[in-house]
């Protein structure tokens, strides 16, 4: 008989996280024989104090899972669902890719390539440095990556010039917290201890949300608006601040300009009229605005679920402009928080070519350029995304994705919605194989991700991958890093040089103002002239109506109703998708159904005129009236037609910045007749 084999002993890598998340999560990743056993905080990273959500806790099913992508492909037969593939070398796979492109490029212009990705990894070695540089200097189309953050980034920018703002440990020191466009409890879970605290020191919670979130249920006053509508109510509160004496002249005086346009906008914005808009009673939104006028220190913790509309960019500008008009600057706790991504200032020398002035392409219109652009795009190259299931105007992109004449490339970890369409399979490595610096945005840090294990089947890192095409593409120079521990020294060695060193000496950067900025103290605006200017004459010509001008809700008569489609803690933004889940419903306010006819757990449609969506009902008191809701990040596995909510959401751009209008999907829902 013989005996079992004998294992390795167990032992701990350290590393972080780097998906798309605001906490950067330092992790003890449990390693046996070289393969990964569990996954677990450590407390290297003391905001995230060895806590860590469900998702990363189940990254090995990524890792090992029958999704994952083992080596290079390429298709055989028809795109799209069910696409059969065939396995070839890295050599083979790589020569056909650059063959593609130089094609492409001598044939229609390097416009006609079009690299698209976005945010399936944060960290600053997996997008933006190798990459960037050779499609640079192939002069490919340029990617505009504004499916998120882009009106919140245009607001603050303008603004504030992207000064660091106040961090989750100051957060117990303000009296009143305004969550706004935002649920920790799905992402940024490490926020939550740090509100709990504030309200156990008395501060008063305020969540403006239009679902019931558990956030929401332990607030002080939950304001349940109407998706679109956030700039009435924001500015019903700076009319309020300066028509009674709240606003504070002399902040007003020493550090801004241009305070008497902003008032001018606000004044028509009652109390009445923004509750009106926004679907909410008037005495809510009055509470709101006194809390805010008489407490110090007030914080405003701004997110992204006010951006994605039409007025996305407007709302944001509105919303952080409240702290320097009620005087909340100056004191610790008081101010607003955001994404503290540029918090260290650190410019991308190490790409090694300037900024060619080709086309820019939005990506919230890849489903148009791919349908119409002019030249038309012959090769798309994907990586760090999954475009199939992002993207707005899903039936759109998917049409453009079938298209015989395109070549497209997909570099993932595993099979995504959008591998199915490829015509090249490229594997990935994940962060657990390899090297990358995290770059917190809620708190402010950076720390370096190291692989736990060795590559899973043939996956190549980012690095690896696009030196090598480089080289094949002969666009490479003598100075050029050549794969990831070169690239890794590289970005070190261009970094300003106490971060670049205490990276690679300690792997992690100490950070800025011991991670706890005090606005207007410990920092200033980051703008030419260190003024906050309230009304942006650049922003005023770039937003169609205007800036502070409120555009209606596109609803009809025969599309009622807002669809939504926030974040869940079962993926980061399409990532880890592919794990099981629960079934996805449609949720639905107990109202809306009856006045349907519909009873919790029926098969219905939710359709407009770009498409529908087949799934079951979920009846719930934990939405507004007026607004039903889907998941963020679904697979087409998801839904009984193969269809997500982006199937239904237009591919119009946000006032500001060009995001995304994911909440200005209008439907109706009915039941599905066998």
């Amino acid at each position: 008989m013989k005996s079992a084999p004998s294992l390795a002993p167990e032992h701990i890598v350290e590393t972080a996280c780097p998906l798309d998340c605001p906490d950067g999560c330092s992790l003890n990743v449990t390693v046996q024989d070289g393969r990964i056993t569990a996954i677990d905080g450590s407390t290297a990273n003391p905001i995230t104090d060895g806590y860590i959500c469900a998702k990363v806790r189940r990254f090995t099913e990524r890792v090992y899972g029958a999704d994952r992508l083992l080596y290079p492909a390429v298709r055989k037969g028809p795109k799209g669902t069910g696409a059969r593939f065939e396995r070839v070398s890295w050599h083979d796979a790589l020569s056909l890719v650059a063959e593609k492109m130089r094609e492409a490029r001598d044939t229609w212009g390097g416009e006609s390539i079009l690299p698209y990705s976005y945010g399936g990894s944060n960290g600053l070695l997996t997008q933006d440095t190798g990459d960037a540089t050779l499609f640079r200097r192939m002069g490919t189309s340029r990617l505009a990556r504004t499916v998120c953050a882009a009106p919140t980034g245009a607001a603050n920018g303008a603004l504030y010039g992207k000064m660091p703002s106040v961090t989750y440990p100051d957060y117990p020191e303000a009296r009143l917290i305004i969550v706004w466009g935002v649920n920790p409890s799905a992402s940024g879970i490490h926020m939550v201890p740090y509100l709990r605290d504030a309200q156990r020191r008395g501060a008063k919670l305020v969540v403006i949300d239009p679902r019931t979130t558990p956030l929401a249920r332990q607030a002080d006053l939950h304001l349940a608006i109407k998706p679109g509508t956030d700039l009435p109510v924001a500015l019903a509160i700076h009319r309020y601040l300066f028509e009674n004496g709240f606003a504070d002249r002399a902040f007003l005086d020493a550090h801004t300009r241009n305070a008497d346009r902003l008032r001018e906008k606000a004044m028509p914005w009652t109390f009445e009229r923004a509750a009106a808009e926004a679907d909410v009673p008037v005495e809510l939104v009055a509470r709101l605005a006194d809390w805010y006028a008489t407490s110090s220190p007030a914080l405003i913790r701004c997110g992204w679920g006010q951006e994605r509309n039409r007025n996305g960019g407007n709302s944001s500008l509105a919303i952080l402009a409240l702290p320097a008009v009620g005087g909340k600057f100056g004191v610790r706790g008081g101010g607003y928080a955001m994404s503290n991504t540029e918090a260290w200032g650190i410019q991308r020398t190490w790409i090694g070519s300037p900024e060619p002035s080709t086309r820019r392409v939005n990506m919230n219109q890849l489903g148009r350029v791919l349908i119409e652009g002019d030249p038309p795009v012959k090769v798309l190259f994907v990586y760090n995304s999954n475009a199939a299931a992002t993207s707005p105007d899903q039936g759109r992109v998917l049409s453009g994705l079938e298209r015989t004449d395109l070549f497209t490339v997909v570099f993932e970890q595993v099979m995504t919605d959008t591998a199915h369409y490829a015509d090249v399979l490229l594997p990935a490595t994940t962060f657990l194989e390899g090297y990358d610096i995290v770059r917190a945005y809620g708190p402010i840090g950076l720390r370096l991700a190291r692989p736990v294990i060795e590559s899973v089947g043939e996956a190549r890192s980012n690095a690896e991958v696009f030196s090598e095409l480089s080289r094949l593409l002969e666009l490479n120079e003598a100075t050029d890093p050549s794969g990831e521990i070169e690239e890794m020294l590289d970005v070190f060695a261009k970094m300003p040089a106490a971060i670049g060193d205490s990276l690679r000496d300690h792997g992690a950067a100490v950070p800025l103002y011991e991670g706890r900025p005090v606005q207007f103290v410990d920092v200033m605006p980051r703008t030419a002239d260190h003024i906050v200017d309230l009304f942006p004459e650049a922003l005023d010509r770039e937003a169609p109506a205007g800036l502070y001008t409120y555009r209606p809700d596109p609803a009809t008569t025969e599309f009622p109703l807002a669809l939504i489609s926030p974040a869940s803690e079962r993926t980061i933004s399409s990532t880890l998708a592919e794990l099981p889940r629960p079934e996805v419903r449609l949720l639905m306010h107990p109202s809306d159904a009856a006045a349907r006819h519909l009873e919790d757990g029926a098969a219905v449609r939710i359709f407009n005129a770009l498409g529908e969506v087949r799934c079951n009902l979920q009846v719930g008191t934990w939405i507004r009236p007026g607004t039903v809701s889907l998941p963020k990040g679904l697979w087409r596995r998801h839904t009984a037609n193969g269809y997500t909510a982006n199937a239904l959401v237009p591919d119009t751009l946000t006032d500001l910045g060009g995001g995304a209008c994911f909440n200005d999907a209008r439907v109706e829902v009915e039941a599905v007749v066998n």
